[in-house]
């Protein structure tokens, strides 16, 4: 696929009851890794959901290019307790093939997904929507409970899975960024 951004917004103003941020305007194209930074309560959650409908857009537009296909990862994926599904599994069910999956996710195959460390639940999440088909996907706080060698396996995963997509990172983690990102789009500061 190509013409274009995969995904763009365009001075949009997002909220809930009443608008909360914006305007924003920023690009997503193929082979980008954009980091959407500001503090806490700037608004980042908030500007997701204006793509993915838990917000409302009072403003502007949030334009996806026809066809793209989305993977999301949430700030705090849900992972079901007591259920003995296991990371094959789980990768199955988001279409990412177990098969393809880096040296750093192997091992988490055959464990149930509810005895794995949170480190190790985030990264086996994180490749769920990297591993996947999509062109576009949005990794919200990736980071969360991981320590520096699970970081470093999760920047080896993003940049072997870059082709033909974009990948939207929201993250507090500043050295991260610095490491996987292409580009920022900091919440008050001009695109």
């Amino acid at each position: 696929m190509s013409g274009g951004p995969l995904l763009a917004y365009r001075e949009v103003t997002a909220g809930y009851a009443a608008p909360l941020v914006g305007p924003a305007s920023f690009e997503l194209n193929e082979g980008d890794v954009l980091g959407l930074v500001g503090p806490n309560g700037a608004g980042k959650s908030t500007l997701l959901g204006a793509l993915t409908g838990s917000s409302r857009v009072f403003s502007g537009e949030v334009f996806r290019r026809a066809g793209a296909t989305f993977a999301v990862q949430r700030q705090l994926p849900v992972r079901a307790r007591d259920v003995p599904l296991r990371g094959r599994e789980l990768l199955e069910l988001t279409g990412a093939p177990a098969a393809a999956a880096p040296p750093s996710v192997v091992p988490l195959l055959e464990s149930r997904v509810d005895r794995l460390s949170g480190g190790q639940f985030q990264l086996i999440a994180v490749w769920a929507c990297l591993g996947s088909a999509a062109q576009v996907v949005i990794l919200d706080e990736p980071t969360n409970n991981m320590d520096p060698s699970a970081v470093d396996a999760l920047i080896e995963l993003l940049h072997a899975s870059m082709a033909g997509r974009g990948v939207l990172v929201v993250t507090h983690d500043e050295r991260f960024l610095a490491r996987a990102t292409t580009h920022l789009f900091r919440l008050g500061e001009p695109a």
